[in-house]
């Protein structure tokens, strides 16, 4: 898992280990974050769209009941899935960004040094996850001006967190991986637009899984998007339940990040071939 470049001789090796690994690691997340801290308008630029669901949308379909929802009202089960859907939406693009970078020759600095290829996208995953917080913070921000009931004790908001952390880096992930094969800015935005709306709606975000037809429940299954709401819904809503509960949602999207980060660390190179 933690394969390693082969490096230009310095005569001196740099040590091995986690130690090494972490710490190229952190210094991904360092270059991201200050990316942000540079032009953070990105992060709220994005609150248009949860706005416009839960607002319009959620209170359109409340009143016409459109949905059962059992106890809970119809914006109350929409909220964890609006905060999925701006965690997806925003971190499927992650990857034009390394595309980017390798115009740049960013990505072949990166490559002939001797960092970890794994180190290399964990950082960037990682930093993908402290970006969905600040998603996190602006859907919080709007339920509680709503008036919808949300759990704020300790546990639950670091189960929260750690949901939101894991959906991010899972997206941004898979986003990489995409980056990898098209290779083209053109491409990856085709791939992505085509990418996102399945996903969403092949969820659980908006309507709950037991009034799908079969097919697409079977599909929502294999859907990663679909146990990141459900342990938001789990966690987030008072009254609120996960169908298939918080732990095997939390292992079903730790094995996804696990194969994705093996697969895309795999592949990072070829992004410049």
């Amino acid at each position: 898992m933690f394969s390693r470049h082969a490096k230009p001789s310095t005569g001196e090796d740099e040590p091995l280990g986690l130690a090494a690994f972490f710490r190229q690691s952190f210094a991904i997340v360092d270059v991201e974050l200050r990316k942000v801290g540079r032009d953070p308008t990105e992060i709220f630029s994005r609150a248009a769209q949860p706005i416009l669901w839960l607002v319009v949308f959620g209170q359109v379909f409340e009143r016409i009941h459109a949905i059962p929802t059992g106890r809970l009202s119809y914006t109350a089960f929409l909220a964890p899935g609006i905060l999925a859907q701006s965690i997806l939406f925003s971190a499927i693009f992650f990857g034009i960004a390394v595309i980017w970078e390798r115009d740049l020759g960013i990505v072949h600095k990166l490559l002939v040094s001797p960092a970890y290829r794994t180190a290399l996208v964990l950082g960037k995953a990682a930093a993908a996850g402290v970006r969905g917080i600040g998603q996190a913070v602006l859907i919080y921000a709007l339920v509680f001006v709503m008036r919808i009931e949300l759990r704020f004790g300790a546990t639950a908001l670091c189960g929260v967190l750690a949901a939101v952390m894991a959906g991010s880096a899972i997206f941004a992930t898979f986003s990489l991986f995409v980056a990898c094969v098209v290779k083209t800015r053109e491409r990856f935005l085709g791939i992505g637009q085509l990418l996102t709306m399945p996903l969403f709606f092949a969820s659980n975000a908006i309507y709950p899984l037991a009034i799908m037809p079969g097919w697409l429940r079977l599909v929502s299954k294999l859907n990663p998007l679909t146990y990141l709401v459900d342990v938001l819904r789990g966690l987030m809503i008072q009254g609120g339940q996960s169908v298939h509960g918080v732990w095997t949602d939390f292992g079903v999207l730790g094995l996804v990040f696990i194969v994705l980060l093996v697969a895309t660390a795999k592949i990072y190179p070829s992004i410049i071939r």
